[in-house]
């Protein structure tokens, strides 16, 4: 069902200085940027800044600033979130459109309590900041 990961999200506290740090400190090329979502091509798999607070709660789909989540997509997300709850695996949040992303995502828990997103490229219907790939 899953060939390879689709992008790792870091949670941030401060966007401009991270984008900072992995473009500048690092040398990460720059795929998209805006204050909501941040990505940098990596090869196959994108690396992704995510605004977060310290307020995130484990187990659910808020990710912590300093810590990570792992993202896959997928072609048809109503019948993988189906086929995954058959095998029992919990969900933090059922597939939900993300209105001006051009996504549907939905975040299921791995046995630990680890989020996993999984999303699906959805048509742009009005415009957005955000890119289309988170």
């Amino acid at each position: 069902m899953f060939k390879q990961i689709d992008y790792v999200i870091i949670g941030v506290s401060d966007m401009a200085a991270s984008v900072k740090f992995y473009k500048n400190a690092l040398g990460l090329p720059v795929g998209f940027e805006s204050k909501e979502w941040s990505e940098f091509q990596t090869g196959k798999t994108k690396l992704a800044l995510h605004p977060s607070s310290k307020k995130g709660v484990p187990g659910t789909s808020d990710i912590l600033p300093g810590s990570c989540q792992i993202g896959f997509e997928v072609s048809d997300l109503d019948q993988t979130y189906k086929e995954l709850q058959s095998k029992g695996v919990r969900f933090a949040m059922a597939p939900k459109v993300r209105e001006g992303e051009g996504i549907k995502l939905a975040v299921c828990l791995d046995p630990d309590g680890l989020p996993i997103s999984l999303s699906q490229s959805m048509p742009q219907t009005g415009h957005s900041e955000i890119a289309a790939t988170h």
